[in-house]
């Protein structure tokens, strides 16, 4: 994390057409390059544009697990350097827009959980319930630690490991899950992620 802003456009095109049988659904494992992500927001209706962590970025066409091409980078913004210390008042910003491959099928939904739907980040305060959808069909629940300045922080529950970058933090409402952020990183101890909204 750090303070220095960092806004790129990439040069890459669209490949024509995707490997057969690739798709692209919220909390799936991405890769660019040697990098190792999570999906966080998948654009069904309109865009078909995808999400995930801006420090995810790398020359090179975003695939999934078994190398199955799923789009290009067209736009990021992120103020994240590996190993920096950053103020609870500093701004994170961390995300960038990947356009689907015309063949890749999608859907906004996570594997076995409830829809996935934008929503307001406002409201969220220290101890409101808040759930992450890691890589590989994952989810870890907890509590928000503490809210910040467009990222907040979670504990008691929700983890972090490598490739986790990008994933979709959500509120449960009902019988669905409503998206309030994208996952980030740790700071300190606690994992934390940036509101939806500020992307």
């Amino acid at each position: 994390m750090a303070a220095a802003a960092l806004t790129v456009a990439s040069v890459l095109a669209p490949v024509a057409h995707a490997d057969p049988g690739a798709a692209a659904y919220p909390g799936m494992e991405i890769r660019q390059g040697t990098n190792l992500c999570t999906l966080g927001y998948v654009d069904v209706r309109t865009t078909r544009r995808i999400h995930t962590a801006g420090h995810c970025r790398a020359p090179s066409p975003v695939t999934d697990r078994a190398a199955g091409l799923i789009g290009v980078p067209i736009s990021l913004q992120s103020t994240v350097i590996q190993g920096a210390v950053i103020a609870t008042d500093q701004v994170i910003t961390d995300y960038q827009q990947i356009a689907l491959n015309p063949d890749v099928d999608v859907n906004d939904v996570p594997a076995g959980r409830p829809r996935a739907a934008v929503g307001a980040a406002g409201g969220l305060v220290a101890g409101a319930p808040i759930c992450h959808f890691r890589g590989r069909q994952r989810e870890s629940c907890g509590t928000v630690e503490r809210v910040n300045n467009r990222w907040f922080t979670m504990t008691n529950g929700v983890v972090s490991q490598k490739g986790d970058s990008g994933g979709p933090v959500y509120v449960v409402d009902g019988d669905r899950a409503v998206l309030v952020g994208l996952f980030n990183s740790t700071w300190g101890s606690f994992p934390a992620a940036v509101f939806w909204p500020t992307v």
